[in-house]
């Protein structure tokens, strides 16, 4: 690859970098090309897979402003820039290795933390955003449920209260 070429690749790579929610490396030696396709497919339209020479990567990284990656940008290696829910795309991950043992992850990087491959594996494990956030939003009505009962009963209480004791005082007199 010639200089303009070589410019050309960084100023593109660095351009995903900073435009992904995530980044993962991943070593693709043995895939064939559908399985690579296949791979491409599972992760979506919002996710693109690149094979890229690590120098350029190692480069591109930086000047993105992203450290932390140049240990995993070693051998032949995959980036997979994810734009949307990246913990569905580390699930991707994980179980396409899981099927075709030659797609080995070595780590990632989202939300301003690098993750090893054991990373990337826990971020896997994680439920999706939107279940994340309707179990949430489903404990909060629970709990604003809770609050508006008592709410409502301290006051009904108290006029309980002292509804009872005009009584009483009316028995008495």
């Amino acid at each position: 690859m010639k200089r303009p070429e070589k410019g050309e690749m960084i100023t593109k790579l660095t351009d995903k970098f900073r435009d992904a929610d995530a980044i993962y490396l991943t070593e693709y030696r043995g895939l064939s090309v559908p399985q690579i396709s296949d791979l491409r497919e599972k992760l979506g339209t919002d996710t693109t897979y690149n094979v890229a020479k690590n120098t350029l990567a190692r480069i591109a990284a930086k000047e993105a402003g992203i450290e932390g990656l140049d240990d995993m940008l070693k051998g032949p290696s995959a980036i997979t820039f994810v734009k949307g829910d990246y913990v569905e795309a580390a699930k991707v991950l994980r179980d396409f290795a899981k099927d075709n043992k030659q797609l080995i992850v070595k780590g990632g990087f989202a939300d301003g933390t690098v993750y090893d491959a054991e990373g990337v594996n826990t971020l896997a494990d994680l439920e999706s955003r939107p279940v994340l956030l309707s179990k949430m939003a489903g404990a909060l009505k629970g709990t604003m449920a809770k609050a508006a009962y008592a709410f409502v009963a301290l006051p009904t209480k108290a006029v309980r209260t002292v509804d009872a004791l005009r009584e009483k005082h009316e028995k008495a007199a």
